[in-house]
């Protein structure tokens, strides 16, 4: 069975960048999480209890995106690894995390990278 629990458009102010002003002033970030698993049942049993909880993947991906780091690409990886740990059910993954407002010397609304996982 293919099925997912997505939860998009988290939203967080942080500050990443290589740049000593962007650890300064920050800019928003905001997150997308995908994560496959089978939640027949949860979805039987109607049980919170059986299934991955979305106030957790918020919580994961909020708490990692508070953790300042140069790199965009550091924040995602400890958003993956954290989930895979937390959730052990989980055969898949998706994330991508926008930074908006970067100073790349253009008239940019964001920049993303993204993390795509089988497990």
């Amino acid at each position: 069975m293919n099925s997912s629990i997505e939860v998009n458009g988290i939203r967080v102010y942080g500050y990443h960048g290589c740049m000593e002003e962007e650890a300064m002033i920050g800019t928003w970030f905001e997150a997308d999480v995908a994560v496959d698993y089978d939640f027949t049942e949860s979805a039987l049993t109607d049980d919170l209890s059986k299934t991955i909880d979305y106030v957790t993947i918020r919580e994961i991906a909020e708490k990692n995106i508070l953790k300042r780091s140069d790199l965009i690409e550091t924040v995602i990886k400890r958003i993956a690894d954290e989930l895979k740990t937390s959730f052990s059910e989980i055969t898949g993954l998706r994330i991508t995390l926008r930074k908006y407002n970067p100073p790349i010397n253009g008239d940019v609304n964001h920049v993303a990278v993204k993390w795509e996982e089988s497990l």
